[in-house]
């Protein structure tokens, strides 16, 4: 294990995937107006988009409402009275009203509030008011319209295209599903602390933040900093990168010799934090987690284009969403999941990790609108990027391949 701790010091990760080359990128993706419709129609219409977890929705006539700004609709997710879980275009099939004005909630049926057309929560049309005054009517035809949608480790996923050209497991592929394959998400979920914001930044910027590592020495340097770079390695650079088709991952380690303050201390002893230092000889996880065998491994990150981040650690893991609102603007999610809480001691540690998170993502957001403002000056016209920044040519290689084949 430790040859390849070794080894990911002194060998450069494009010399592993040559494909995504060495030279300059451009700028223009993060900025035109053009290609941020194209993503639009190109790959967030037709690729799997993840929307949430079944934990939101545990029980039958259970709902949640999301917004997908970038695909013009609103879409809603039910747990049926069967037990099954659906979507649907949150719309009613009269004269188009939104049907359900709620982010979350619970319901036996679905009443439209403009003229009181009522659905099931299978979709189906159950009523129509004054229904002898229409022409013609088959309610058979009219349920709300229905949105593809399949689950992966109890993560929610959609497909807003008519036709999805193909399933969601063939969109993850097998490689990355088993890595993964047996990670306790759901063990995991009984506690989940999440926050959201609207950035005037194009979703890249914000997500190329979050898929590297390059920045933790020098941004967080006050917060965790000391937690992941070392004498030995100053500049965090990762354990492992592996490329999955569309989607990667990437392995971090932790400083083997920091020494965590007091408070962290008694944090650490009581439950397991977000940002935390793992010792391997006491965890069990998938062959896909913690790859290198590392033994102070801290946790990986999978990215699953085009725009959700998921990051695994002992205890803990998190998910990051990036939407698109238009070429400069994006909604950012951010979902951090951990047990409930048993005892004061371990609710006070999750609240301590909760509190180190919040300001460590401060701290990330502080240079994202900023990147954005300098970036629509067009005075650069190419970024270049350093090997440990890997997972962000690879998404943008998959994304001109879907705009490319469209």
């Amino acid at each position: 294990m430790m040859a390849a701790v070794e080894q990911s010091k002194t060998m450069k990760w494009t010399e592993r995937y040559p494909e995504v080359g060495t030279g300059p990128l451009p700028v223009a993706p993060y900025t035109s107006r053009d290609y941020f419709d194209k993503e639009r129609e190109l790959i967030f219409r037709k690729v799997w988009l993840n929307v949430g977890r079944v934990e939101q929705i545990p029980n039958p006539g259970d709902y949640f409402v999301k917004e997908l700004a970038i695909c013009n609709t609103s879409i809603l997710v039910v747990r049926g009275k069967d037990g099954a879980v659906r979507a649907f275009h949150n719309m009613c099939s009269h004269r188009g009203n939104q049907l359900v004005w709620d982010d979350k909630g619970h319901c036996s049926v679905f009443a439209c509030k403009f003229h009181g057309w009522v659905y099931g929560t299978d979709g189906r049309l159950r009523h129509v008011t004054d229904e002898e005054s229409f022409f013609d009517l088959d309610k058979s035809k009219l349920g709300m319209s229905k949105v593809s949608l399949d689950t992966w480790q109890g993560f929610i996923f959609i497909n807003c295209d008519e036709q999805p050209t193909e399933s969601l497991h063939d969109y993850l592929g097998v490689d990355l599903q088993a890595s993964i394959e047996g990670y306790p998400f759901d063990k995991l979920s009984g506690n989940c602390f999440s926050w959201y914001t609207d950035l005037n930044a194009n979703w890249k910027v914000a997500f190329d933040a979050f898929a590297e590592i390059y920045h933790i020495p020098t941004l967080h340097k006050r917060i965790i900093g000391k937690v992941y770079s070392s004498p030995s390695n100053p500049w965090a650079h990762a354990l492992d990168f592996t490329l999955f088709g569309k989607h990667a991952r990437v392995s971090l380690s932790a400083n083997p010799d920091w020494q965590p303050t007091p408070v962290e201390t008694v944090a650490g002893q009581f439950g397991d934090v977000v940002l935390q230092q793992v010792n391997t000889d006491e965890a069990a996880f998938p062959a896909g987690v913690n790859p290198t065998g590392y033994p102070n491994w801290s946790f990986d990150g999978i990215s699953i284009f085009p725009n959700c981040l998921i990051y695994v650690s002992q205890g803990t893991y998190l998910t990051h969403l990036f939407w698109p609102l238009a070429e400069d603007r994006c909604r950012w999610e951010i979902r951090t999941y951990a047990p409930p809480a048993d005892t004061l001691a371990g609710r006070f540690a999750q609240e301590y990790g909760k509190c180190t998170f919040r300001d460590t993502l401060l701290e990330d957001g502080s240079t994202l609108e900023r990147t954005q403002k300098m970036l629509m000056s067009g005075v650069k016209k190419e970024f270049y990027l350093q090997d440990q920044e890997l997972v962000l040519r690879h998404r943008l290689k998959v994304a001109e391949g879907y705009i490319n084949a469209g």
